[in-house]
């Protein structure tokens, strides 16, 4: 089975011009150390782990040190992981302190017999697992914190597309056993209330991943991905015999006429075929497969070079 790693930056409503450059490297660097785990013999799991790790220690990405600020200006974190190969899963919500919640999330998944540990509960694991606490205005930015002093003074005006701060970041792979999984992590909504947890630790909405059919992370309007499922919802899709892309296309098309909400997705399937796709505006997203590295941000702008 040749490895395949897939990686999403989150879908936007605009990246600016000066960042667009900075957030495309972030994305390749996440999809090229994913693949590298690949091509050391690492397991799918190992793959999206890292790759998401990359994006959780950029600050361009809204999930670890990106991550935006809830109304008090602090950070909540909210993360999942799965195995396609058993369906386990673990997943963290409302987590503060930690730089990399998808490693707590994966903890989670391993030493626990839970699937999900939310804030408190989930603070007192990562401590008796040895992650570090770091202060939490270590993960605040200047760019993040002026975000919601914008998003405050614009209270009143409602957009109604639902695509406000619907940054996420998210991995799918399939290894050469033929072993998929998927990672996704989030700081959330900006001006979220305090203890708000949407899509991304939710398994079947944020993603899902089965050895049987492959595997999705999703990005896009947390509470519109919660109502429909998104992730599982498209993989239903792909057992009734679509392709990725019909797959893809038809749960974010019912998402937008059903809830007018908008959002993107990466999916692997069980033979190594993948697509990226979005409703948003954008959705930084890069590929690997058969040492070729796939990239874009925008609506038909699509690279292909070959890796390094």
């Amino acid at each position: 089975m040749n490895p395949v790693v897939v990686v999403h930056g989150g879908g936007a409503s605009n990246i600016s011009k000066d960042r667009k450059e900075r957030v495309r490297q972030g994305i390749v660097k996440a999809a090229t150390e994913g693949y590298a785990v690949l091509q050391a013999g690492g397991s799918a799991v190992d793959a999206v782990e890292r790759a998401v790790t990359v994006l959780e220690d950029d600050p361009e990405f809204n999930a670890g040190h990106g991550s935006v600020l809830n109304v008090n200006g602090e950070v909540e974190m909210d993360a999942s992981i799965m195995d396609g190969k058993d369906l386990s899963t673990g997943a963290v919500s409302a987590v503060r302190g930690i730089a990399n919640p998808i490693r707590l999330a994966r903890l989670v998944m391993e030493k626990t017999p839970h699937c999900f540990l939310t804030h408190q509960g989930a603070a007192k694991f990562a401590a008796e697992m040895g992650i570090p606490e770091i202060p939490g205005e270590k993960l605040v930015t200047e760019r993040n914190k002026k975000h919601l002093e914008k998003e405050k003074q614009e209270k009143g005006a409602r957009r109604p597309d639902c695509e406000k701060n619907s940054g996420t970041v998210g991995a799918v792979a399939l290894d050469c056993k033929g072993n998929v999984a998927y990672a996704t992590s989030t700081g959330g909504t900006i001006n979220k209330m305090v203890g708000r947890v949407g899509d991304s630790p939710c398994v079947g909405s944020g993603g899902y991943a089965d050895n049987s059919i492959g595997a999705v992370s999703t990005t896009g309007h947390g509470e519109s991905i919660l109502k429909v499922n998104l992730a599982r919802l498209t993989l239903f899709h792909v057992e009734q015999g679509k392709t990725l892309e019909e797959a893809a296309a038809l749960s974010l098309g019912y998402m937008k006429t059903r809830l007018k909400g908008l959002g993107g997705l990466i999916v692997v399937n069980k033979t190594g075929d993948w697509a990226a796709k979005w409703t948003s505006t954008s959705m930084p997203w890069a590929a690997v497969k058969e040492g070729q590295l796939h990239f874009g941000i925008d609506l038909d702008d699509t690279k292909v070079t070959e890796l390094p």
